[in-house]
């Protein structure tokens, strides 16, 4: 199985994260998917790949958004034989102690969620009230739109077994962001493939920059009812 990383600035926080994923499972590799960061995280994730064979990097040569290096990153480990693929962001705001919770959630279901408004619960710890809000109706916004079963449809704690991917046209894939996430949740739940959510306690970053933008909310807001049209006309 393969942790797959974006990277844009993130020096600071990829020596803190990369071990704890590493530590979870023997099995576990990561990916470093580096978007010529302009502070050196690629050249630093190069220096420990060279130390710990289970590190691997993946260069791109310009940022070009979350979507379009988790999809790289995808094809990435397709080709190299992985049979789950999870997602996960550089900073501490995805635990890795709950990787093992999602990889046993996994032998049952083909998508794994980690999830933090499941329950009926929200579990985040130090977000401002303006991007907890932005973020649970973000998801409420998706369901109820789509009629996807998922209460965290914009989260990006993510685990895939490779037949979503060689059933769903990732060529097809247009969002990023938000939308993103809930775009490719939404071609699995419309493939009928199944979705399960894991409970996790997602903590605001302490290091770095959050990448979220207006930009990434807007696309979100228009792009689930493009999702569902194309549904609806049989596109997905």
């Amino acid at each position: 199985m393969v942790v797959i990383i974006p990277t844009y600035n993130e020096r600071e926080n990829l020596p803190r994260k990369v071990p704890l994923v590493l530590e979870q499972d023997p099995r576990i590799d990561v990916l470093v998917v580096d978007d010529n960061s302009p502070d050196g995280t690629g050249r630093l994730a190069d220096e420990m790949a060279e130390a710990e064979p289970r590190i691997h990097v993946l260069h791109r040569s310009e940022k070009g958004g979350l979507g379009a290096a988790y999809l790289a990153g995808f094809r990435w480990g397709l080709d190299r034989g992985y049979d789950l693929l999870f997602e996960m962001d550089a900073d501490i705001s995805h635990p890795p102690d709950a990787l093992p919770r999602l990889i046993e959630a996994a032998r049952e279901h083909d998508v794994v969620i980690g999830s933090r408004y499941v329950d009926g619960r929200v579990n985040v710890l130090n977000w401002p009230l303006t991007r907890l809000f932005v973020s649970v109706f973000g998801s409420w916004y998706a369901r109820t739109i789509t009629r996807m079963p998922v209460r965290d449809a914009t989260g990006g704690y993510n685990g895939w077994r490779r037949q979503v991917f060689e059933t769903v046209d990732l060529e097809a894939v247009r969002s990023n962001g938000y939308a993103f996430q809930i775009e490719l949740k939404f071609r699995a739940w419309a493939n009928g493939f199944s979705l399960v959510e894991v409970p996790i306690l997602f903590t605001e970053r302490d290091t770095g920059e959050s990448k979220m933008s207006k930009a990434i909310v807007r696309e979100a807001v228009w792009r689930v009812w493009w999702l569902k049209l194309m549904q609806l006309f049989g596109r997905i």
